[in-house]
């Protein structure tokens, strides 16, 4: 391949890449938590082990080892890091668990049996967690690596046959501690590729918002790991779901994280905050109709004042009808974020009729509204939410500019209008707001939004809502027996 050929495809490849509308990261601040609530888990799922019948003879001695169960896991030591090209890396070293277990002899004619406390000591385990994107644009654990070792085991040997058992513990523990290595790595592939996947299943990836949109949280290639950071790039884009195969082509500035010093941060570009406005507007629910209560007494009486040489000229069946204000929103509103705030620009259509019933509308005038909201975002448990202030407003007549000078008198009555009637509507919505990608029981906290240029991150702190268990457990996948002696199969990454 020649040199400027190869320069040009690997151009293409930079400039037909996706650009994210949004971003996370998680920072090596978050590992203490996550690790806490990591171990009760595991510690649950390790006593679960279950561990094989130890039969053996030596000379005219056997014996059976049976009903082995964990009574007790202490995982005094662990660390848990990101490592790249590995993910997230576990290791837990000098760690007991604590056996008891059924024994019985069998020499010659001589039979005895009980039941005996045995520990292991001395236990390391080593796992590495690969993340990767899967077919569905959703983040999955997609390899597991995992090496375990017990240093050495402890049984409290007792009764009459106490120095044969002595005798024989050199092979027996030997080779309960051979069976419990080769239980503790089954345990571990089972809880990352099946458990901490179906977890990751209840982050949202595509999904509806309302009735009206949905929103797009693929993610765009595989989690990117360093020594202090976890960073994921998603699509960040909402649709209409009457047409779910139209977005908006995100042309944004592409956001940037740069901050390590809170557990979380978020980022949203302006393009996040246009397809979201685009698929309101495509879906044709930018609009607002008030007829005849439903305008304001004030609003009514200088409207009919303002259009008096209109109305007197109607017929007497028209002049008293009910005043009909139909407000429309004519292009997609747009988002800019700046340092000093973010606004939201809207380009309304304003027709001003009487509506007399069974009978056709009278319009007695059209304008055009232009508005500039400000918007105050803020992160509540998992949900973005925005607060919206109408800043500027002006209205202008569509037919000539005599007549915009005409309309000036309708600016204040009509502003108010939309402080009144249109903008708790408006944030009531916006107030439900819309989730961002984290899996079920986990929660933002201490939230501090900054704006940067183009886009806005939010820092904050990693809260459990609910356990680790309990969330698991609720989205076990159905038919789920537990680890098997080998690994399950991985999970393909995409390219």
């Amino acid at each position: 391949m020649t040199l400027p050929w190869g320069l040009f495809l690997a151009l293409l490849a930079v400039t037909s890449a996706e650009t994210p509308g949004c971003k996370i990261r998680v920072t090596s601040k978050a590992l203490d938590l996550v690790k806490q609530e990591g171990l009760k888990f595991l510690e649950q799922e390790l006593e679960t082990i279950t561990i094989p019948d130890l039969r053996g003879s030596e000379g005219p001695f056997s014996y059976n080892i049976s009903e082995v169960k964990v009574n007790k896991l202490q995982l005094v030591q662990s660390e848990l890091y990101f490592k790249p090209n590995h993910d997230l890396i576990l290791y837990i070293s000098n760690a007991s668990i604590s056996l008891h277990f059924r024994r019985e002899l069998l020499y010659w004619f001589l039979y005895d049996g009980g039941y005996v406390d045995a520990s292991a000591e001395g236990v390391s385990i080593h796992t590495a967690l690969q993340l990767a994107r899967d077919s569905g644009g959703r983040m999955k654990v997609s390899n597991v690596s995992c090496g375990a070792s017990v240093s050495k085991m402890h049984a409290a040997f007792g009764g009459t046959f106490k120095k044969i058992y002595e005798f024989l513990s050199t092979f027996i523990i030997s080779g309960m501690g051979f069976l419990l290595d080769q239980q503790i790595c089954p345990v571990l592939y089972h809880a990352g590729l099946v458990l901490l996947n179906s977890l990751l299943d209840t982050v949202p990836v595509r999904s509806a918002v309302d009735q009206h949109v949905g929103i797009d949280y693929s993610l765009l290639n595989d989690p990117v790991t360093s020594a202090s950071n976890l960073d994921m790039d998603f699509r960040g884009a909402f649709f209409p779901l009457s047409e779910a195969n139209i977005s908006l082509p995100n042309q944004a500035v592409e956001p940037q994280l740069q901050e390590n010093e809170r557990m979380v941060y978020v980022a949203f570009s302006e393009f996040f905050f246009d397809s979201a406005m685009d698929s309101y507007f495509r879906a044709g629910v930018l609009r607002l109709e008030l007829v005849g209560d439903k305008v304001p007494k004030d609003l009514d009486m200088v409207l009919r004042a303002t259009f008096f040489g209109s109305i007197i000229l109607l017929s007497p069946a028209v002049i008293d009808a009910p005043l009909k204000l139909e407000l429309q929103v004519l292009a997609p509103p747009r988002c800019t974020i700046k340092p000093s705030g973010t606004t939201i620009s809207v380009t309304a259509g304003l027709v001003i009729a009487l509506a007399p019933p069974d009978l056709p509308q009278v319009q007695l005038s059209s304008m055009t509204m232009d508005a500039r909201l400000s918007a105050k975002m803020a992160l509540r448990g998992k949900v973005l939410q925005a607060q919206m202030d109408l800043r500027r407003f002006r209205i202008y007549s569509n037919q000539s500019a005599l007549e915009s000078l005409a309309l000036i008198p309708l600016q204040a009555p009509l502003k108010t209008l939309l402080q009144i009637a249109v903008m708790p509507l408006l944030n009531e919505r916006t107030k439900r707001g819309v989730q961002i990608p984290l899996p079920e029981g986990i929660d933002f906290v201490k939230e501090v939004v900054t704006n940067q240029a183009g886009f806005l991150t939010i820092g904050a702190d990693l809260h459990f809502s609910k356990g680790l268990r309990e969330v698991i457990e609720k989205n076990r996948p159905t038919g789920d027996h537990g680890p098997t002696s080998s690994p399950p199969q991985s999970v393909a990454p995409t390219s």
